[in-house]
């Protein structure tokens, strides 16, 4: 629970007094004791919300307001409305004029800077899944795998690994050492070293409850980029079989088939994706099928290579793990639209022959699934002689509950919501050039 957040909202509504009686009572809830054991601490809390309201007269602590919230956005749903806001975040990293040879821009799963007379760094970083809260150990392990995937993708090595804990107030510090093991499977595993990390509580003493989250970042080297960019026409698309990973483990618990979780528990991706990058096959690109679906990566890898790409409707039900695909089957999960962690490599047709033979070889099943040309830029499918286009929807597809709940369809008023989310991303920039600006008239660097 954040109570922070909570005596915001009871303060403009109650005021004070009823705000500490209120905000006691919850601690107390969640605690354990009596109300009015809490009371000196919901006296703080409220006193430093108060105190608040002062800092954001400040220009550099107050921040534009676009009135839109997270949810209502789509963030974290990897749809049409997370990928708008990542172009924002891009452009606000543009801004700055300084950039490595792939950026956010390029909507690849790692950024890669060179250093001078060598070779190039990769880095990437990813959340664990926020479902997965009360299951550190497969969190761990999941994103810690994802991390991975996305620095070899970019046909690089991993070299190191470094991880990000944030746990609230009452969170059991056994979740730590969990976390950490799941982390350390997959270093032990693939012979990638844990180096560096931080360990803080959510919100400080403003957070109470379990809550668990995090991320793990991977930092590789290599010699030469496999960007989405690069995708040319007269490529094949093939992919491998993916089984999921933190976004199918939380679709298998909250849904009641816990035991569909072991599927995920591999290092498929990893053996398949490795032995490509080391004999440096001559691939165009790679993606691991996450950000939603096959039809999110698809549509980013179209738009930046300005190409068409054409699925074969028939074979793509085959890179599912059967058992996943029952799963999904028995739910009503649409495997288009979720991440079922597939290697994606995108090449000519002599080089799809050599990528086949290695990922058969360390007994990884994969399927040619359509082909790279010019024409209309987008993601297709073929299927029964038609051709239809394969574009995200608004959110990935519903695979939990809630999500069901939640739906996937595109706000009615989502224009009006983008020039308000875009003004924002605009405000952030004027607010970073006049800090900037700032900071180099009153230093050195001038």
């Amino acid at each position: 629970m954040d109570l922070e957040g909570f005596a915001k909202n009871v303060l403009k509504k109650l005021g004070d007094s009823k705000a500490v009686e209120l905000l006691s009572e919850r601690i107390a809830e969640i605690k354990g004791g009596e109300a009015k054991d809490w009371i000196e601490w919901a006296e703080a809390i409220v006193l430093e919300v108060k105190n608040t309201e002062k800092a954001f007269r400040i220009p550099v602590l107050s921040y534009y307001n676009s009135g839109i919230k997270a949810g209502e956005a789509g963030v974290g749903s990897r749809g049409e409305g997370d990928f708008y806001v990542h172009s924002l975040i891009a452009e606000i990293i543009s801004s700055t004029g300084v950039s490595g040879i792939l950026s956010a821009k390029d909507l690849d799963d790692a950024g890669v800077v060179e250093i001078p007379n060598s070779n190039y760094i990769y880095v990437a970083v990813d959340g664990i899944h926020s479902r997965l809260s009360e299951f550190p150990f497969i969190a761990g392990f999941h994103v810690t795998r994802a991390a991975m995937r996305d620095v070899l993708v970019m046909n690089a090595l991993p070299v190191a690994v470094f991880s990000d804990i944030h746990i609230a107030d009452d969170g059991d510090v056994s979740k730590i050492f969990d976390h950490i093991a799941g982390i350390c499977s997959v270093c032990e595993l693939t012979g990638t070293p844990l180096i560096a990390g931080s360990t803080l509580r959510i919100g400080g003493d403003m957070v109470i409850g379990e809550r668990f989250s995090g991320g793990v970042g991977c930092v590789g080297v290599g010699e030469r980029i496999a960007a989405r960019r690069d995708a040319s026409s007269g490529d094949v698309i093939l992919l491998t079989e993916g089984a999921g990973g933190g976004t199918v483990s939380t679709a298998a618990i909250y849904y009641g088939y816990p035991e569909i979780v072991e599927e995920t528990i591999n290092i498929d991706f990893l053996r398949a994706c490795e032995p490509i990058v080391k004999k440096k096959l001559e691939v165009h690109a790679m993606t691991d099928v996450t950000n939603g679906g096959i039809r999110g990566d698809a549509e980013e890898i179209a738009r930046v290579s300005n190409k068409r790409l054409i699925f074969e409707g028939e074979v793509l039900r085959k890179v599912v793990n059967p058992k996943i695909m029952k799963f999904f089957e028995e739910v009503g999960i649409d495997f288009l639209g979720v991440s079922i962690d597939s290697l994606m490599v995108i090449c000519n047709e002599e080089t799809a022959e050599n990528v086949k033979r290695i990922v058969k070889k360390a007994g990884i099943k994969i399927y040619e699934v359509g082909r790279v040309e010019e024409g209309e830029t987008g993601a297709f499918v073929e299927e029964d002689g038609m051709i239809k286009r394969l574009k995200p929807k608004f959110r990935e597809s519903a695979y939990t509950p809630i999500k069901k709940v939640v739906g996937e369809k595109r706000p009615e008023n989502y224009e009006e919501m983008k020039e308000k989310i875009r003004k924002a991303a605009e405000m952030a920039i004027k607010k970073k050039n006049e800090v900037v600006k700032m900071l180099f008239q009153n230093s050195s660097l001038s």
